[in-house]
């Protein structure tokens, strides 16, 4: 719409929650209705129409057709002050009472057809009329898909004015327009910002904005209105490149979505504002499976600040967080650079299921079968274009992954599909979902670039540097070790724990350790101020017991003072691993390193991380051989790195533990496990964790390295426990972590 239209109908919504700048942020229905006509080319004004919401009752009364009914009333029986007062029981019938009214009232007047929608400002249409109706899954009439914003009308012959702070009252008074200030109700002088507006205010509201309409189209700004505000009347998928420029402001992201929600369900969440085409991107955990969270991509800055008014408002029962991201993030999520998933995708208006679990031999063929109709069964959920609508995901080698994309022409073709979830090919059921676009370069981006698990090659360096493996002597001992705590222990469980010593802690001086599988190992390294009080502190509280608010199970918890060194070695949890070569021979040359702990697995795998080694580390470990180490998951803004170094801690069990976010003061000292400078001879140490407790010691140990080259006197033990009474080389072990030298 290019041309000034005929008429302008003004129109102010209000809800039975906050208005002014806060109107629609609380998610309160539409109570409120008022609508002025305008005639544009003779500079007339229409009389003024109120419509009057009450609550739906469909849920409460058997009688629908009751509940539409439309009663007239007067003015003076209102008070309000407008010419025609209407009553509706429910927002849909009074979107289309609203939607007759306008339309009679353009048609009775006979000087033209064309009519748009004009409003203060962007709420009242996008937040307020959409997002309702799309929760009650209603028909918005086709008048509310374009408006007019009568603050960016007045902007372009006052271009100083700020958008944010226009309201009415500033727009009549810059036109000369007379204004009843005492009996106007002011957003801005009103102390409660949640208050609600009385309904002879939404009149006056209306008149003001009419006569502002009239002074632009008179002399001397002849305004022409045209080029309206437009509202998406649906979702457009689509790819996106990951060449392609996306502006920071633009994006959002949302969280707690329900695990079976699609793109359209994000559209509808969002509905009243326009989302760029293919700009809903789901996001998938390290298991590929969605987590609840999706990056959202606006055409507009103005877009993206009206979709954060939207946090924790409800999609079903669910709130639905939403936070400002970066293009980078969107980029990371639906960008993607195969020419095969864009040949995939480049059918517009085709609906995507994914399908799950696919045995490993599954072919077109199977897959075209799965979706026949069966005997006796009428239901036809026919691919569209047959095998070339198939999309199977495979591994960069070519192996398949069990995972396959298929399109469907229509809506109704898709859900029947879907309902054939969990049915058999082959030996296995299949799992359906609703997929998009971006979920399916997510997919294919993931499985073509890096492995889901971390696995580095072995090592292939025969040299070790020559750093020590021990803490040095002297080391200060100003932090504690606290072991066996329970499981569903808190910081603030440890913190009532340490009592007094509470303030002896450093910031941020608090470490929990978790396990592999992202879980409270029970272990815990506090940084103290000083070595006197983390030693007093553990004399004191040493076995003591240790109440969790989570749960019901108390422990005793040990004790130890320790070293930041000392602390850093456990916490980077490694050792020197005896590994072979490529080659044929057992030698020391063949001792090598195990890869470094990820700090926690990363929330999606298609984010690039920064690599923990060093380059020249990297070198020397790993040669360009075509194989690569994944490297661990940057922590939040905020929290500190272990610092990057060229030294490393090693952990033969793959431990990938997850720390705590690391203060400023965390432990810097990380390194290799090589043999102390004072053994007999050059080597490495191999930590063995888990011997029993009635191990005979150094003789057990002797027998389990068999085959390696080691000398019997480099033999060390690493206990706690007295040596035995009978026979020194025996040592009462008190924990399954003990050391060896070879």
């Amino acid at each position: 719409m290019t041309a000034q239209v005929d008429y302008l109908a003004v129109v102010f919504a209000a809800t039975s929650g906050a208005s002014g700048e806060l109107l629609g942020s609380d998610e309160k229905e539409l109570v409120h209705l008022v609508w002025q006509l305008v005639d544009v080319k003779n500079k007339k004004l229409g009389k003024v129409n109120e419509l009057l919401i009450k609550p739906d009752l469909s849920n409460l009364t058997e009688e629908k057709g009751e509940e539409d009914v439309v009663e007239e009333s007067v003015e003076e029986e209102n008070g309000s002050g407008a010419d025609s007062v209407s009553t509706a029981s429910s927002l849909e019938a009074a979107l289309n009472l609203f939607h007759l009214q306008l339309t009679n009232e353009v048609n009775s007047a006979g000087t033209g057809t064309s009519v748009c929608l004009c409003t203060d400002g962007q709420l009242h249409i996008r937040q307020v009329i959409h997002p309702e109706a799309a929760s009650k899954n209603i028909l918005v009439p086709d008048c509310f898909y374009s408006f007019f914003d009568l603050r960016k009308e007045f902007k372009k012959h006052f271009p100083t004015s700020d958008l944010k702070a226009l309201n009415v009252h500033i727009m009549a008074e810059s036109l000369s327009i007379p204004v009843d200030v005492p009996a106007m109700w002011d957003p801005s002088a009103t102390l409660d910002p949640a208050a609600i507006m009385p309904p002879e205010i939404a009149v006056q509201q209306v008149q003001i904005m009419a006569n502002i309409v009239l002074a632009l189209l008179s002399e001397p700004f002849s305004h022409t209105f045209s080029n309206p505000e437009k509202v998406s009347e649906k979702f457009e998928t689509g790819t996106c490149s990951k060449m392609e420029k996306v502006c920071d402001n633009t994006v959002i992201r949302a969280r707690g979505l329900p695990w079976q929600s699609s793109d359209q369900d994000i559209a509808r969440f969002f509905r009243g504002l326009n989302i760029a085409k293919g700009g809903a991107a789901l996001c998938l955990n390290a298991q590929g499976r969605r987590n609840g969270e999706a990056l959202v991509r606006f055409v507009s800055e103005e877009h993206r600040d009206l979709a954060l008014q939207r946090h924790k408002h409800h999609m079903g029962n669910r709130y639905i967080e939403v936070y400002k991201a970066t293009g980078e993030d969107f980029l990371k999520i639906a960008g993607g650079t195969s020419n095969e998933v864009a040949m995939f995708l480049s059918r517009e208006d085709q609906i995507i299921v994914r399908m799950r679990g696919l045995p490993f031999t599954a072919t077109h063929e199977q897959v075209l079968a799965f979706f026949s109709p069966g005997e006796g069964l009428k239901e036809t959920c026919p691919v569209s274009g047959g095998k070339d609508g198939i999309l199977f995901v495979r591994y960069p080698d070519g192996r398949p992954t069990g995972d396959a994309f298929v399109l469907f022409a229509c809506e109704e073709h898709a859900q029947c599909a879907l309902r054939k979830h969990k049915e058999i090919l082959g030996r296995r059921y299949i799992e359906l979902f609703k997929s998009t676009a971006a979920e399916v370069q997510q997919v294919l981006n993931r499985y073509s670039s890096a492995p889901l698990i971390p696995v580095a090659p072995a090592p292939l360096v025969s040299v070790l540097p020559t750093v020590s493996l021990l803490p040095p002597p002297g080391s200060v001992r100003d932090c504690l070790r606290l072991r066996g705590l329970p499981y569903t222990a808190s910081i603030e469980d440890i913190l009532t724990f340490l009592g007094e010593f509470t303030h002896d802690i450093r910031p941020h001086g608090v470490h929990m350790v978790l396990n592999q599988q992202g879980r409270p190992s029970g272990d815990c390294f506090i940084q103290m101020t000083s070595a006197e009080r983390a030693l007093l502190a553990s004399q004191r509280l040493h076995k003591h017991v240790m109440s969790s608010q989570r749960g019901t199970n108390s422990r005793y918890v040990e004790v130890f003072p320790c070293s930041a060194e000392e602390m850093g070695l456990v916490l980077m949890g490694g050792s020197l691993s005896h590994t072979y070569t490529h080659t044929l021979t057992r030698s020391r040359s063949g001792t090598g390193l195990s890869p470094p702990p990820c700090l926690s697995p990363p929330s999606y795998s298609a984010y690039p991380a920064p690599p923990v080694l060093a380059t020249e580390a990297a070198a020397a470990l790993y040669p360009p051989i075509g194989q690569m180490l994944l490297p661990p998951r940057p922590l939040p803004p905020g929290h500190a790195y272990y610092p990057v170094s060229s030294q490393l801690y090693m952990n033969m069990n793959m431990n990938y533990s997850a720390y705590y976010p690391s203060p400023p003061g965390s432990p810097t000292t990380i390194g290799f496990f090589p043999s102390p400078s004072s053994l007999t001879s050059p080597g490495g140490l191999v930590r063995m964790p888990g011997l029993t407790y009635t191990s005979n010691g150094v003789k057990d140990i002797i027998n389990a390295m068999q085959g390696y080259q080691y000398t019997p006197e480099d033999a060390l033990m690493h206990a706690h426990g007295p040596v035995h009474a009978h026979d020194p080389s025996r040592t009462l072990l008190t924990q399954p972590k003990e050391w060896v030298c070879i």
